[in-house]
């Protein structure tokens, strides 16, 4: 690949925005977005429920410059809006995460979660369809067996391509709390589902039973000091995974110590500065995301202000810290407020695990070169997001003179924010999901 950093500052374009519509409900809201192994197929989730897959262009010798943009491919109805009769409670069809499992066939399979139940679902195609069947006629009508005189061989006859996506599985009835992460395990057998005080592992085979392998639960709860907030297996190694807390604390858990993982092996912390403590402290140190560098050696957490990389053999401090937005810092009052301080923002590496990229507020998202130490925000939108435009990088200013490409740190608008980013495994393509909208950046450089 050609020297990534040298694009930093102005790498994407978008080769198309997607998804999108000028006046939008609050079901259209998008709530995750996931690339498969290959990079072939971008799923998005949203608050209504729905799963939109897309698939990525074929280059063809006419269109070269085609190449890497996405069009719909299927989309379907995950997940309805339930209702708990027990507890009262009304179950959201939102969809917390999509996690997809690695091809065999010639089906797709992906596994979607809303607050209680995840579902495994096969997205298929057909373009033959049987015909010619005994005990039917061709609408599917029951034929009388009176007028059966003769046995037929049904045949194989070619029909328009048809795209079917199908519930394989429903994993339902194991969390009391809401599930904030999925993660499937490297053995490709059995995936974990996460709650505030519960990890649960599932084989992919057994819907009616799971193990429980994490609980923070205490007997009584107002002794309650900490949430788990999310989790992710080891990308190689399939008894390992780590998860993350409100505290800001990461554990590491190695299955094959015991059944119930309540002993870590490992604990990632970093000590807290006493001259930094303020009343908002513990809820901004809150971890919203974790996630393995896919070579399995490092850690990638986001808090509210910072992403940080820890090394997973020291745990004593992380190996890098990048603030994301620290012009927030003198806002925190305010943010609290309008309760934007409990945004849960995620991250994700690239495919070399070398840039780390992260959403922000005004529909800002930011990116970190490691080996450069240099660092870019751009911002999806559709004023600047023309195709085939370069992506400008944008600037805040937090006091003094403004410059004319600057953005004070007052006007921005809170009310965009950029929370869920996928990177390509293997190519310098991102998707970006803003409110409604999803849009795919895709390198200067391809």
């Amino acid at each position: 690949m050609k020297c990534f950093s040298r694009y930093l500052p102005y790498i994407f374009r978008p080769p198309s925005t997607i998804l999108s519509s000028s006046c939008h409900t609050e079901a259209d809201i998008i709530s995750t977005v996931e690339f498969n192994s290959t990079g072939e197929l971008l799923a998005t989730g949203d608050k209504g429920g729905r799963v939109v897959v897309f698939q990525r262009e074929q280059e063809s010798k006419n269109q070269p410059h085609r190449r890497g943009e996405y069009n719909v491919y299927s989309t379907f109805q995950s997940h309805e809006p339930e209702f708990d009769y027990l507890k009262s409670l009304e179950i959201e069809e939102k969809i917390n995460k999509i996690r997809w499992l690695p091809q065999q066939n010639a089906a797709y399979f992906l596994l979607s979660t809303n607050d209680k139940t995840v579902k495994l679902w096969k997205i298929s195609e057909r373009d033959k369809r049987p015909e010619g069947y005994n005990l039917k006629d061709e609408e599917g009508r029951i034929r009388d067996p009176t007028t059966i005189t003769a046995l037929r061989v049904p045949v194989l006859r070619p029909m328009d391509l048809m795209v079917e996506a199908t519930p394989r599985r429903i994993f339902s009835n194991a969390h009391t709390y809401h599930i904030n992460s999925i993660s499937v395990n490297s053995d490709y057998e059995t995936y974990m589902s996460t709650d505030d005080l519960r990890i649960n592992l599932w084989n992919l085979e057994i819907t009616n039973r799971s193990f429980n392998i994490v609980d923070i639960k205490p007997a009584n709860m107002e002794e309650l000091t900490e949430v788990i907030t999310a989790a992710e297996f080891h990308p190689n190694q399939c008894n390992t995974f780590v998860y993350s807390s409100s505290k800001g604390s990461i554990k590491l858990c190695d299955m094959r110590e015991s059944a119930l993982c309540d002993n870590h092996s490992k604990l990632f912390e970093e000590p807290e500065d006493p001259s930094n403590r303020s009343f908002f402290s513990e809820i901004i140190s809150s971890i919203s995301d974790v996630k393995f560098s896919h070579s399995g050696r490092y850690l990638m957490t986001r808090d509210y202000l910072a992403v940080k990389v820890w090394d997973v053999n020291m745990e004593n401090k992380p190996l890098e810290t990048y603030q994301v937005h620290d012009y927030l810092r003198s806002k925190l009052c305010s943010l609290y407020e309008n309760d934007c301080i409990f945004d849960k923002f995620e991250c994700v590496w690239n495919g070399t695990d070398s840039v780390l990229m992260t959403g922000s507020y005004n529909n800002f998202f930011r990116m970190f070169d490691r080996n450069t130490k240099r660092d870019v925000t751009l911002e999806a939108s559709r004023e600047n997001s023309k195709p085939r435009a370069i992506l400008k990088p944008r600037k805040v200013c937090v006091g003094g003179k403004r410059r004319k490409d600057e953005i004070s740190v007052d006007s921005l608008d809170f009310s965009k924010k950029i929370l869920h980013t996928a990177w390509h495994p293997s190519e310098n393509i991102i998707a970006v999901a803003a409110t409604n909208n999803l849009y795919i950046f895709q390198d200067k450089v391809n």
